[in-house]
Order: C-alpha cells, then structure tokens, then sequence
C-alpha cells in the first residue's frame, strides 16, 4: 500500500512518518510544497532527517497514485488536499480540526463519499483502552445516565514551532479551535452521536500574547440534558516536562469517573538535564489511530471516526466562536429548545 503524507506544516506528521517508516507492506512518500523556503523543520529537509521518500509538488505525489494519505497541512488547507486526494482514489486521514469552516468540512465529506473513499478524522485519545472501558461503564448502565463532564485540554503553545497556529486565517482560532475538538470528539462517542444543542463559551489571551486565544472555557449542553465544560489551553510552558494532557471527569447519577488519556508512569527530576522529568504510560494512541486507518483502507469500510464525527465537533468550536464574539449563548441548528445557559 502507497501512503503519502501531506505536509509537515502540523507537528503530528513527522510522528505519523516515524510510525509509518519501514513498516512492512507500506511504501511511503512525502510532500510538503508550501513550506517556507529554508525552513529547517519543514520540506525536504525534515523528509531526509527522517529518511523518508520526498516529492516536490502536489502534483508530483499524486503522480505516484496513493492508496492513502495523511493531510496534516494548515487548518485552512485541508479541503484542497482532501477534494485532490478524493479525486485520485485515495483514502483520506485528515488532521483535526477536519475544516475551519462548515462549508469546507461539507465539501470534503461530499468528495469522498462520491468518489467512495474514506474519510477519517485525527481524533486519536477515542483509541485510549480506559476510554472503551469508560464507554463500556456507560453502556452498561454501571455509571448510571450522564449528567455532566469536565473536560481539560491543556499543552504548550504550538505556534512557537509552527507560528500558522497563532494565523486566524490559516488556523481558524487558538487554543478554542486546537483543544476543544478533542473534547468535543469524545463527547460525541459517550452520547452516541447526539448533536449539541446549545454552546456558551469565553476567551482571553493573557497566557501568552498572541492574535488568537490561548486559553478558553466552553460549556456544551446536549438535548438529553448532559452539560459538559471543556477548559482548553496553550498553558504549559516551554520547559515543562510534557506538551500537555487530557482529562474527562464524568458525573453519572450512579458513579463518577475520572479519565486520564495520558497518564504518567514516573516523575521526578532529571539532574543531567536539571529538568523535571515525566515519563509517559498508556497506549500509543497515534499508532493505535494509524492501525484503525490503514485497515480502512485496506478493505473499504467506513473508517471511524469519520468525517460526519469531524464536522460535528466542528460545529461545536464555530458555536463557541460565536459565542465569544457575542458574548451570548448560541443555539445549534435543528435542535429542540430547551433550558439556556445564562450568560454573565
């Protein structure tokens, strides 16, 4: 199987090559045109430190006829890669957010599915083992109906390594449009695809000075009645020990249960480096993701979670957006009234 990797403007893809390189029954290829010349963690330079075949334009990879192919360029540049992608016969992964905007997200969930190819989204912690089993807690009515969750995405400032992520036209936001889908994500999976009903949400960027936000609060409540807020962040500085974590805190009516989709296995301090030191536990959840993927393809099924899972986190983050512009709670199209969050 031929599997292209598009762009490393996202700072996932140089993991996905790593995973993907010399894997037995892959051939893989890379191409990132946009880079900014000389840019040493970008282009050809970054493919030839981490030994992977390189092509120098868009159409050049697409000459090569992938089966597969990750996109992880900017936010804003999906939708091309997707449609081209579509357009060869290949099965997409698409980073997230799937889009900035709805009408992208629709489009690209329209290509794919006339072209019949797969259309994934990079929603890698629904891959956590102790997130089945929190899912399995649910369904089998051992925590009880939920009622409420909080959510914390918290990491380091990406755009000090890939300034597009501060870029409000390449990015689509901050902090609000990186860590909330995440969260969003898993919520869809515990409520089976029930859509939000109404988003109320605020921003600052006192963390770190920057165009876009880099720290938010977004409270969703869903039609069922389950209210969940995600606390999502650029707060950890440069020399913290991890590029963050996340967290669900689940309130059922039967039981609470907390979820930690990266938990430490040791801490403590690292003299040679006069650092804090954290060694990570858990499930490489990438790897697990890519695993998912990679099948898809192989045998045509509907990949999960797919694009329509993408579009409706998204729809979640342009609510909270809204929301922050007007400072008022937003309801989401083609759902129920009920309750509404008071704002301030």
């Amino acid at each position: 199987m031929r599997v292209a990797v598009l762009s490393f403007a996202h700072v996932h893809a140089a993991t996905y090559v790593e995973l993907l390189r010399g894997r037995d029954g892959i051939d893989l290829v890379t191409a990132d045109p946009d880079a900014p010349p000389g840019a040493p963690d970008r282009g050809r330079a970054l493919a030839e430190r981490l030994g992977a075949a390189y092509a120098g334009t868009w159409d050049e990879v697409f000459a090569l006829r992938p089966d597969a192919v990750i996109v992880t360029s900017e936010n804003a540049r999906h939708r091309h890669l997707v449609e081209r992608a579509a357009a060869a016969g290949a099965h997409v992964l698409c980073e997230k957010p799937l889009a900035t905007t709805e009408a992208d997200a629709l489009a690209m969930i329209d290509a794919c599915a006339r072209a019949g190819v797969g259309l994934m989204t990079a929603y890698p912690v629904r891959f956590s083992p102790a997130f089945t089993a929190l899912r399995g807690a649910l369904a089998d009515g051992s925590l009880g109906a939920l009622v409420s969750v909080h959510g914390t995405n918290n990491g380091s400032n990406p755009a000090r390594s890939r300034p597009w992520f501060a870029d409000p036209e390449l990015a689509g936001g901050g902090a609000v449009m990186d860590h909330t889908v995440h969260l969003a994500d898993l919520m869809d999976v515990l409520l089976d695809g029930e859509q939000a009903a109404e988003v109320y949400a605020q921003a600052n960027s006192v963390l770190d000075d920057a165009e876009v936000e880099t720290a938010g609060l977004v409270t969703v409540r869903y039609p069922g009645g389950a209210v969940a807020a995600v606390d999502c962040s650029w707060s950890h500085p440069r020399d913290h020990p991890t590029w963050g974590g996340l967290t669900l805190t689940c309130v059922g009516e039967r039981a609470v249960v907390e979820f930690d989709a990266f938990p430490r296995l040791l801490g403590g301090f690292d003299s040679t480096a006069a650092r804090a030191r954290w060694e990570p536990g858990g499930t490489d959840l990438d790897a697990a993701m890519l695993e998912e993927f990679l099948d898809a393809a192989r045998t045509g099924r509907r990949p999960r979670p797919d694009g329509e899972a993408g579009l409706r986190s998204l729809r979640i983050v342009l609510a909270a957006y809204d929301s922050i512009r007007t400072g008022q709670p937003v309801a989401l199209p083609g759902q129920l009234p009920g309750p509404s969050f008071t704002a301030p």
